[in-house]
């Protein structure tokens, strides 16, 4: 005699099998992200007019993300993570208008526990990891002194500093990380130009972690050879960087934790070279101190910066610092008070303060 389903066992076994099968590939996605908001004033170097502001990001940039695993067995997983920034004071998606969903990550991979992992998509670079686990303000494009110094342009009337060309994310990249070595790590990147005929128009970097107990350091190296488009730099309307051909970047990086007080230290090197104007390579030199101390259930944190960039026609020097106190509500939940101070030859000094709210979900 045929046994008999009903609609109610039915749906009870294909449950069962959904349930059993999860277990078995042991799959797990995740929702994560953070919401940041300040408000404050914010004064631009050579401005002489100070804009009151609302402001997504005063810590962190604000952002969300999609990520999962899948144990594929023998010490082997599949990754994925879909991650992009938003401005809490807008409700629009990305750092500005125009910036990709998920500009943060945007990768799919491999992950084995003997011989490390494989990141392919958008991928975050090395080099800017070493960037923001090596001073106290962290990746703050608000109030961290390292941070711009390092990511944003600065000028005078005679000298133009790009930056880090090519973003902190780079598309069409592959990422490899080895395994972790008694805390030492390291990691490689490679990001496709994609254009026939340009094998030579690329980006690759690095850089070497090591942590162990209180001391941790960092060295960290990037060359880049386009921005987003091969070779678009070369037509940028921004005369000093006409003609530019690579640039390439190296930072090193330490800290050391007394309990009492966790010190930094970092210095940097990027020379940007241009070939057809008249103003010749751009050559920037750059360190950065700080300071995290404990108090109360917060912490107090400190960072100067110092900066010398030269052209073939003039130089200029740039002193930036930042002092902040970030307290914690709960785990998941802080709120801060911070002021940032720059300073640049020739031009009117700039400076930010505010108070914020972080959650992290």
């Amino acid at each position: 005699m045929q046994k008999q389903f009903t609609p109610a066992l039915k749906l009870a076994a294909l449950a069962a099998a959904l349930f059993s099968g999860t277990a078995m590939a042991q799959s797990s996605v995740t929702l994560y992200g953070q919401a940041d908001m300040f408000v404050g004033g914010v004064k631009n170097p050579g401005s002489t007019n100070r804009a009151w502001v609302a402001n997504s990001g005063g810590m962190q940039t604000s952002y969300w993300g999609i990520k999962g695993t899948e144990d594929l067995g023998a010490g082997t997983k599949a990754i994925f993570d879909l991650n992009g920034f938003f401005r809490t004071d807008q409700g629009a998606m990305g750092r500005f208008n125009g910036d990709t969903m998920f500009s943060r990550n945007a990768f799919v991979g491999l992950q084995n526990d003997k011989y490390g992992t494989v990141k392919l998509g958008r991928n975050t670079t090395p080099y800017f990891v070493s960037t923001i686990l090596f001073n106290p303000l962290i990746d703050s494009y608000v109030f961290s002194p390292m941070v711009f110094h390092t990511y944003f342009s600065a000028a005078n009337s005679k000298v133009f500093d790009p930056g880090i060309v090519g973003d902190s994310g780079w598309n069409n990249s592959v990422l490899y990380s080895t395994p972790n070595f008694g805390g030492l790590t390291a990691n490689f990147i490679y990001a496709f130009g994609e254009q026939p005929g340009a094998t030579g128009r690329n980006k690759w970097g690095g850089n070497v972690m090591y942590f162990n107990g209180p001391f941790a350091a960092t060295v960290a190296f990037q060359q880049v050879k386009f921005d987003s488009v091969p070779g678009d730099l070369t037509a940028s309307s921004n005369a000093f960087l006409t003609g530019f051909d690579k640039q390439t970047a190296v930072q090193g990086g330490a800290s050391y934790d007394f309990k009492v007080v966790k010190v930094f230290a970092q210095g940097q090197y990027i020379k940007t070279n241009v070939n057809t104007n008249a103003f010749g390579d751009i050559k920037h030199t750059n360190g950065q101190i700080g300071a995290s101390v404990p108090i109360g259930a917060g912490n107090l944190l400190a960072s100067y910066a110092y900066d010398k960039t030269t052209n073939s026609q003039s130089s200029f020097k740039r002193n930036t610092f930042a002092l902040a106190y970030d307290y914690n509500l709960s785990k998941r939940t802080d709120v801060y008070a911070a002021y940032y101070y720059d300073k640049i030859t020739g031009i009117e000094q700039g400076d930010t303060f505010g108070i914020g709210v972080r959650h992290k979900f």
